[in-house]
Formats: structure tokens, C-alpha cells, sequence
């Protein structure tokens, strides 16, 4: 995890993450897969880092499948994988609740298959209806979800039951942007009942806790796309984190990212685990990555100038997103803001440009 006092990114990895950490704890959807596809390249990056070493456990906060056949659409993909190494917030949120309620408790599912599941095995009991009066409301992500699920998780919640959310993520990523996530259903409960719920899911460091339980990882690395869940989470957990831009965050979204959710490493995808990681060097008005110069400028813009567009791009071509988020990230090392970046080359105005922030000189 970066070191007190310097800025994440700077420090890079010397060694592959494969390498250096024993078990990557991957998000799926935007890392592994988006929609039912995976990622392009994935699979057998993932496998080359299984041969260096490297476990693999498979986190998300989706919660209507099983662990069953989450592993059954991974291996599909060409991803093998067990239901041992899978971990879904259904089970995060059935171990708290079983901490907190009792493994007698009573709990209404709201949600996917999983959900149920995860309880049953947790030993908790599972109702159908409010008029079973439950103790606890467990509510994650499922496609059916409708009006009349959400209207027993109302009254049972105003009946006093315990809102547990799985996750509270607004949206999921699919081939066709952003949909609407459990958070999203979370906030319809929510607004009715005016109670807010307990989220186990990520970024709380349940999830983690008990990522770290089921897999029995010394030194974990958390790989996701999401800054506000699987960054975050990690941050809170205590465990370092590779963002990848397969999913959610981009650029400008990465940019202007506060303290807690600023990733360790960043890569274009879960190859990232494969390579090293420049580190990026600066003297607080200067910084460097690889070919490209990130210099602060008055005011509080961010000059950034590269290789020219003939010499091409070293490494992952990620360098110049890196070195800007550093630049920047000094100059706001205890809150997020916009970022203002201009460019100081033709190259680094085409490059800014492909990231959505509008590259331009002066």
C-alpha cells in the first residue's frame, strides 16, 4: 500500500504484481468480463499469472448468482475457476448478519438466487413475505427484482426489520453503458422507508475481511475498475490495488479522485498483473514517466508533455495518465478536484484528447 507522505502512483512496481503479491482479488464485472463476454486478452493473462505464482480470487458485489455458477461462467470464459474461489457479497452480508442477529436469525431475501443461497449456508433462515416477520431484510442485485419485492422489503424494513444491503453500486457496466445497479433498488427502499441500510458489500471492509478469510491471503492485491468500491475498499482494508480502465473510471474520472480512492497501480487491463510499473519521480513542481514531463503551472493547471506521436508509446502507454495524476495529486493531497491538464506538444494534445478531457495549449 503506498507508503504515509508520498503520493499513490508514484511508487510503481519494480517486480510484475504477479510476482510480488500472492493473491489478486478481482472484480468481474469491468475487469474479467463486461456483460457475458470477457475482456479481451483476459483469460490468458490471468492464466500466465497463475503460472508465476499467483491465486486467484474472484470478488463482487453482483449478488444474484452463486458462487456455483459464477465459477461455471468463468471457466466458459476460459477462465477456470471453483466455487471456493469465488466471493460474492451475499456472503459477506450473511456472515455479518449471522454476527450480528444470530445464525437463528430470520432474514427476507430481496434479490438474485445467491442472495437465498448465501444465508442458507450461512444457517440463517429464510421467509418469503414481511408477514413472516423477519429480523433482517438482505437486499442485493437480481434482474426480476421488481415492484412487489421491493414492496415486502418496505414493509418489513418499517416493521423494523434490519436493511442489509449487499453493495450500493448505482450502476453495473454492460455492452450498452451503464445500468441500473442494486444502489440503485437500495434508494427506492430507502426513500420509503427513511432507513438507512447496512451495506456489507464494497468498500466496506467486511468484504475484504472476508475475501482475505476465504482465500487466506497474506498479501492481497485488489484488481477492480470501480474507484468508489473496489478502490476504496481496498484503501479502508488495508490491502494495495491495481485500477484497470475496462470498466467504469476513466481518465478524467481517475483524475480528480480523492485520497481514499487513488489506486497503487493502474494498468489498461488485468495484463497489468504481468508487467512492471514505472514509478514516477518528481521534485514538486516536475514530474517524469517513462518519456512524459508533468509540470505544475500557476494557478493550478497541469502541463503535460510526451514522446512525439512518431516515437511511439513505452510500456502500456499509460505513462502520461500516470504522471499527470501524480502532478496533480500533490497539489491536492487531501481532497479530490477537477483536473485542469493542457497540453504542451501536438502529441500530448491528441493523447488528452482520446481521454475526454478536451486537450489543448497555451
Amino acid at each position: 500500500m503506498t507508503t504515509p507522505g508520498t503520493t499513490p502512483l508514484s511508487a510503481g512496481s519494480e517486480l510484475p504484481p504477479s510476482r510480488r503479491f500472492d493473491v489478486a482479488l478481482l472484480d468481474l464485472d469491468g475487469v474479467v468480463y463486461v456483460g457475458p463476454d470477457a475482456v479481451p486478452g483476459v483469460p490468458v493473462a490471468l492464466a500466465a499469472a497463475r503460472r508465476d505464482g499467483m491465486r486467484l480470487g474472484y470478488v463482487t458485489n453482483n449478488a444474484s448468482r452463486t458462487p456455483e455458477e459464477v465459477a461455471a461462467h468463468l471457466t466458459e470464459l476460459g477462465v477456470p475457476a471453483a466455487p471456493e474461489d469465488v466471493i460474492t457479497s451475499s456472503q459477506a452480508a450473511a456472515t455479518v448478519v449471522a454476527e450480528l442477529l444470530g445464525p437463528s436469525a430470520r432474514v427476507l431475501p430481496v434479490g438474485g438466487p445467491g442472495v437465498a443461497v448465501a444465508l442458507r449456508a450461512a444457517g440463517l433462515t429464510v421467509v418469503g413475505s414481511a408477514d413472516d416477520k423477519p429480523d433482517a431484510v438482505v437486499q442485493g442485485y437480481g434482474r426480476e427484482v421488481g415492484w412487489s419485492q421491493l414492496a415486502e422489503a418496505v414493509v418489513a424494513v418499517r416493521n423494523g426489520a434490519r436493511h442489509v444491503a449487499t453493495n450500493a453500486d448505482a450502476t453495473i457496466p454492460s455492452p450498452r453503458g451503464p445500468l441500473p445497479g442494486n444502489g440503485s433498488m437500495v434508494a427506492v427502499v430507502r426513500g420509503v422507508t427513511g432507513v438507512p441500510p447496512l451495506v456489507t458489500g464494497k468498500p466496506d471492509p467486511a468484504m475484504h475481511a472476508e475475501c482475505v478469510r476465504r482465500t487466506g491471503a497474506r498479501r492481497p492485491l485488489v484488481v477492480g475498475d470501480r474507484l468508489d468500491t473496489d478502490i476504496e475498499g481496498a484503501r479502508r482494508a488495508g490491502a494495495d490495488s491495481l485500477l484497470v480502465l475496462t470498466g467504469v473510471t476513466d481518465p478524467a474520472l481517475l483524475l480528480e479522485a480523492p485520497p481514499q480512492r487513488r489506486p497503487d497501480l493502474l494498468a489498461p487491463d488485468a495484463a497489468g498483473l504481468l508487467l512492471p510499473h514505472p514509478p514516477v519521480l518528481g521534485d514538486g513542481r516536475t514530474w517524469r514517466c517513462g518519456a512524459w514531463t508533468a509540470r505544475l503551472r500557476e494557478g493550478g493547471a497541469v502541463e503535460l508533455s510526451g514522446p512525439a506521436a512518431s516515437d511511439g508509446e513505452d510500456g502500456d502507454g499509460l505513462d502520461g495518465l500516470r504522471v499527470a495524476c501524480v502532478a496533480h495529486w500533490s497539489r491536492h493531497p487531501q481532497d479530490g478536484a477537477p483536473a485542469q491538464v493542457l497540453a504542451g506538444d501536438p502529441h500530448s494534445d491528441a493523447v488528452l484528447t482520446a481521454w475526454g478531457l478536451g486537450g489543448r495549449r497555451d
